[in-house]
C-alpha cells in the first residue's frame, strides 16, 4: 500500500508539471486505478472526475454483495484520499442495470436476525460515508436501479437518469418480506416526502425516471441516443457519463447546486408534515389500509410504518437502529422467507431448461378470438411477434381486435406506451376469417371451445396448411394433450400450453408435455412463453394437468362448505383471511359457474370419489338459471357496473338451501374450514409431484401462486407444508378422513414425509 501511495504522490506531481498535455492526468490516475480495481467494481480518473463502474462478473444484473461491497468501499476509500479527484462518478458497465439491489443469498445465509442486522448496519455506515462526501457524488442511471442500488443512489448529492424505459427506481424490499436496510426508511421520506416515500416503500412499486424526476427522486434527465458507428445503448451509456462528469465537475466548482427547487405543492406538503398532528393522521390512515389489505398476514409494512415512523418522532439514530433491527428480524420470518423462495422460483421459470430451439417463433398463428385467444394474440404482438388472430366470424374477430387494442391503449393512457408505438404493436397483428397465411407458421395456437371434437378437427385443419416444423398448442384448461394429439399425424409437434385469464395481468403459462412431444417442441413453445413476459412451468399429461387438479378438490370442497351452511361472504372472509387474494365464492365467480361445472364433472370421472364434495348438481341448477358467474352479471353474487360492494344473490341463496347438508361440528370451526379447503389442494399438489405430474416441488409452488392465487406469504403448497409441517399436516387430514371419507386420505408422499420428517424445500 505504501508503493500504492507513493505512486498516486508521483501521478499528481507529475499531472500538474505536465498539465499542458491533453490527457495525461487521466492517463496517470487510471494506472493507478488499474492496481484498485477489484472483480465487481473498478475506476479510472478522467481529468479531476473519478468514474467508478459497477460490474458483477457473469451477471445480466449488478447486485450489492460483501465483496461488492468491500471493493467499493476500498475504492471509495482510495478516492477520497487522492487530492487530485474533485468529484465521483458512480455508473454500471451494464446498459440494463445500475444495480438491481442487494444480493439476496447473502442475507439466506445469515444464521440469526442479529447476523443479518449487522450486514444492515455495515451497510449503513457506508452510504452514511456516501452522503457526507467531501467530494460531490452523481449517481447515473440507466435501467433498474434497485433495493439495495436505489439506496446507494439517495446517499449520493445528484442523481441523474436516462429517459429509457428500462430505467426504473424502487423499493421492492416488501415484496420480499423485508424493509430497505441501508438507510432508504430515513432518507426516503426526507427526499421525496412522507406520502410519496409511504407509496414507495410499502406498495415496492417501480417508477419511471420522468416520474421520478417529478417526485425528486432524480435531478436531471437523459434522452437515450439512437444507433449511430456503436449501439443505442452504447451510445447513451457514454453519453450518460458524459453529462455524469459535467455535473460532476458543475457540483464541485459550485457552478451547480445540489439543491432542488421545490415547486409550491411540495413546500406545502413539507410543511404539514412538520406539524405533530397532521404526521400522526398520516401515520394512522397508512396503518388501516395496510391492515386491511393484508389482513396481518404480512409483517413487513406494518415494520416499515414504525421505522419510518421512528426516525422522523425520534431522530436519525434512533431511526438507523430500528431500520437495521427490524431488517434483521423480518429477515428471519416465515413469510419473508417464503417470499425469497418465490423470487428464486421465479428466477428459474425465466429461464429455458430445454436449451435453444431450433426455430424461434417468428409468425404466430392464434385459433379463436374470444377473451383468451385475443389476449394471447396481445401479450405476442406486444412483444415484436408477427400474429395471424383467426375466428369463424366477422363479430367474434371484431370483438377479439378490440379487446387488444384496448388493452394496448391502456398501456398509452398510463404513458407506459406512446400512441405511435401502440399502433406500430397493433401492425404486427392481422384478423381474419380464413387460414391464408397459415403456410407461414411456426407455432398455432388453439384457443377454440374446450370441446374434444372441435379441437381435433381444427388440428386437422392445421395440419393440411402448416408447414413440416409448424408446432400445434392447445390453450385447454383440463382436456388431456395425448387425446387432443391422437389424430395428429405429427404428434411429437403437440403441446398444451395453458394461459390463465386475463392474459394480459396473469404471469404464469403452465406447459404440458406428452410422451410423444418432441424436447425441441418443449424449448420453441418455453421460449415463447419467455418472450411473452411469462413465468413458465413445465408439467407432464394428465387430467387437469397441475393447476386445474389442484384447483378441482378445493372447489368441490368450497361447495360442500357452502351446502353446510356457511354464509357466502363468511366462507370469501375465510379464505381471504388466510392469504387468498380472492374470496373462494368470488373464485367461483371468476372461473365461471359453467365453467366449474365441466370441469368437476370431467376431474370426477377421471379421479372418481377422490374428487367428490359438493354436489355438482348444485352447480348444474345455478347455470340453468342463468348463474353463471361474473360473465352473466349474476352468480354467487349479483355484479353491476361501478358498484363495489356487492350484494349476495338470492337466487343462489335459493338454491344452496335446497342442497343443504348437515354441518358437522367437530370440522366447523373457522380453522377447519380453512384447512379443509388448504389441505385438498395441498394434497392434489404433492400427489402431482408423486405422479411425475411436476418435475420438482418449485415448479409447483409458482404455478399455485402465480396461476391460482395460493397465499405467497405462505410460499406455495410445499413451503407450505413445510413450514406447517407434514405431520401436523397429515393428522388433521385425517381427523377429516374419519368423517369425509377418502376426500382426505393424505396421498403416499405427504405420509412418508410426515413419518421421515423431511422437507420439500432444503
Amino acid at each position: 500500500m505504501a508503493g500504492v501511495r507513493a505512486l498516486g504522490v508521483l501521478c499528481r506531481f507529475t499531472a500538474n508539471k505536465y498539465s499542458r498535455f491533453s490527457g495525461y492526468n487521466c492517463r496517470n490516475a487510471s494506472l493507478l486505478s488499474s492496481l484498485l480495481s477489484g472483480k465487481h467494481v473498478n475506476y479510472e480518473v478522467k481529468g479531476d472526475v473519478a468514474v467508478v463502474r459497477f460490474n458483477t462478473p457473469n451477471s445480466k444484473v449488478n447486485t450489492l454483495s460483501v465483496q461488492v461491497q468491500s471493493e467499493f468501499s476500498n475504492i471509495m476509500n482510495e478516492i477520497w484520499a487522492n487530492n487530485a479527484v474533485s468529484s465521483i462518478v458512480l455508473i454500471s458497465s451494464k446498459p440494463g442495470c445500475f444495480i438491481a439491489g442487494a444480493d439476496i443469498n447473502m442475507i439466506e445465509e445469515c444464521k440469526s436476525s442479529q447476523e443479518v442486522s449487522e450486514l444492515s448496519q455495515e451497510g449503513q455506515k457506508m452510504f452514511e460515508k456516501l452522503e457526507k462526501s467531501p467530494k460531490p457524488i452523481v449517481a447515473a442511471i440507466n435501467g433498474s436501479c434497485l433495493g439495495g442500488g436505489l439506496e446507494v443512489a439517495i446517499a449520493c448529492q445528484y442523481r441523474i437518469a436516462t429517459k429509457d424505459k428500462k430505467t426504473v427506481l424502487g423499493a421492492p424490499e416488501v415484496m420480499l418480506g423485508l424493509l430497505p436496510g441501508a438507510g432508504g426508511t430515513q432518507r426516503m421520506p426526507k427526499m421525496v416526502g412522507l406520502p410519496t416515500a409511504f407509496d414507495m416503500l410499502l406498495t415496492g412499486r417501480n417508477v419511471r425516471a420522468d416520474r421520478a424526476k417529478k417526485m425528486g427522486l432524480v435531478d436531471l434527465l437523459v434522452d437515450p441516443l439512437g444507433p449511430g458507428v456503436k449501439s443505442p445503448e452504447e451510445r447513451t451509456m457514454e453519453y450518460l457519463e458524459e453529462v455524469a462528469i459535467e455535473c460532476a465537475r458543475g457540483i464541485a466548482s459550485k457552478k451547480i447546486s445540489p439543491s432542488k427547487d421545490k415547486g409550491l405543492f411540495q413546500k406545502m406538503t413539507e410543511y404539514a408534515m412538520t406539524i405533530p398532528f397532521v404526521r400522526k393522521q398520516v401515520y394512522k390512515t397508512v396503518e388501516t389500509k395496510v391492515k386491511k389489505q393484508t389482513k396481518g398476514l404480512y409483517p413487513a409494512p406494518l415494520e416499515i410504518i414504525e421505522v419510518v415512523k421512528t426516525g422522523l418522532e425520534k431522530g436519525p439514530e434512533a431511526g438507523y437502529l430500528a431500520e437495521s433491527q427490524k431488517f434483521g428480524e423480518l429477515a428471519m420470518t416465515k413469510e419473508s422467507k417464503a417470499l425469497i423462495g418465490l423470487y428464486h422460483g421465479q428466477v428459474l421459470c425465466k429461464k429455458n431448461k430445454f436449451g435453444t430451439p431450433e426455430k424461434e417463433v417468428q409468425n404466430l398463428a392464434v385459433l379463436g378470438a374470444g377473451l383468451m385467444g385475443a389476449g394471447i394474440a396481445q401479450v405476442s404482438i406486444d412483444k415484436g411477434v408477427r400474429t395471424v388472430l383467426k375466428d369463424t366470424t366477422w363479430d367474434g374477430l371484431g370483438r377479439g381486435q378490440q379487446q387488444i387494442f384496448k388493452g394496448l391503449n391502456d398501456k398509452v393512457k398510463k404513458k407506459n406506451l406512446t400512441s405511435f408505438e401502440r399502433d406500430s404493436l397493433m401492425s404486427n397483428l392481422v384478423g381474419q376469417l380464413s387460414y391464408k397465411g397459415f403456410e407461414k407458421a411456426d407455432m398455432v395456437i388453439e384457443a377454440v371451445f374446450e370441446d374434444i371434437k372441435i379441437k381435433h378437427k381444427v388440428l386437422q385443419e392445421v395440419e393440411a396448411v402448416v408447414p413440416p416444423h409448424c408446432i400445434f398448442a392447445s390453450n385447454t384448461s383440463a382436456l388431456p394433450i395425448e387425446q387432443i394429439a391422437s389424430v395428429s399425424k405429427t404428434p411429437e409437434k403437440v403441446i398444451g400450453m395453458h394461459y390463465f385469464s386475463p392474459v394480459d395481468r396473469m404471469q404464469l403459462l403452465e406447459i404440458i408435455t406428452t410422451n410423444k412431444t418432441s424436447k425441441d417442441t418443449t424449448a420453441s413453445a418455453v421460449a415463447l412463453g419467455l418472450k411473452q413476459g411469462k413465468v413458465v412451468i413445465v408439467v407432464k399429461d394428465g387430467p387437469g394437468f397441475y393447476t386445474t387438479r389442484c384447483l378441482g378438490p378445493m372447489m368441490a370442497e368450497v361447495i360442500r362448505v357452502l351446502q353446510e351452511g356457511v354464509d357466502i361472504k363468511k366462507l370469501d372472509a375465510l379464505s381471504t383471511g388466510f392469504g387468498f387474494p380472492v374470496g373462494a365464492s368470488t373464485l367461483a365467480d371468476e372461473v365461471g359457474i359453467d365453467v366449474a361445472a365441466h370441469v368437476a364433472e370431467d376431474l370426477g370421472k377421471a379421479f372418481g370419489e377422490r374428487f367428490g364434495g359438493g354436489n355438482v348438481d348444485l352447480l348444474k341448477a345455478m347455470v340453468n338459471k342463468g348463474y353463471l358467474g361474473r360473465k352473466s352479471g349474476k352468480g354467487f353474487y349479483i355484479y353491476q357496473e361501478g358498484v363495489k360492494n356487492r350484494s349476495v344473490n338470492s337466487g343462489a341463496e335459493d338454491i344452496l338451501d335446497k342442497f343443504k347438508l348437515t354441518p358437522k361440528a367437530e370440522v366447523s370451526t373457522d380453522e377447519d374450514i380453512q384447512l379443509r379447503l388448504v389441505a385438498r389442494f395441498v394434497n392434489e399438489a404433492v400427489l402431482c409431484l408423486q405422479e411425475n405430474i411436476l418435475s420438482n416441488p418449485v415448479e409447483g409452488d409458482i404455478g399455485a401462486v402465480f396461476g391460482l392465487g395460493f397465499p405467497p406469504c405462505l410460499g406455495g403448497p410445499f413451503r407450505y407444508t413445510d413450514s406447517y409441517g407434514a405431520k401436523q399436516l397429515v393428522d388433521k387430514m385425517q381427523k377429516y378422513e374419519n368423517i369425509y371419507g377418502s376426500q382426505f386420505t393424505p396421498c403416499q408422499m405427504l405420509i412418508d414425509y410426515a413419518k421421515s420428517g423431511k422437507k420439500f424445500h432444503n
